[in-house]
């Protein structure tokens, strides 16, 4: 892990999450050009300032980090649906999964 694969990363999801750079500085309560420096390589976010990046994306810290998961944000959103269903729902969709996965196996 190095900074270039921090910034890189956070244009990646600022862009699959459909947000300019100015808007999502703005929206993190910063100067316009803020992500815009990070970015470019001018500056880091803190660790405070990054975890507040993280929420505001849709991900964990785990998640930004992980280079296997392709779609993070997805994954984020499936994860919290999933923390209300029951046993026999959970269970239906782990058979789900199981079928797609050896499907794409193949």
């Amino acid at each position: 892990m190095d900074e270039m694969f921090i910034r890189n990363r956070i244009t990646e999801l600022r862009l699959k999450k459909g947000v300019s750079e100015y808007k999502m500085s703005i929206d993190l309560g910063h100067s316009k050009s803020y992500v815009q420096s990070i970015s470019s390589g001018r500056s880091l976010p803190s660790l405070s300032e990054f975890l507040y990046i993280c929420e505001y994306l849709g991900v964990t810290p785990k998640g930004f980090f992980d280079k296997n998961i392709a779609e993070p944000i997805l994954v984020q959103k499936v994860m919290n649906g999933i923390c209300n269903l029951n046993e026999k729902d959970l269970t239906t969709l782990l058979g789900l999964i199981d079928r797609l996965t050896e499907t794409k196996n193949k």
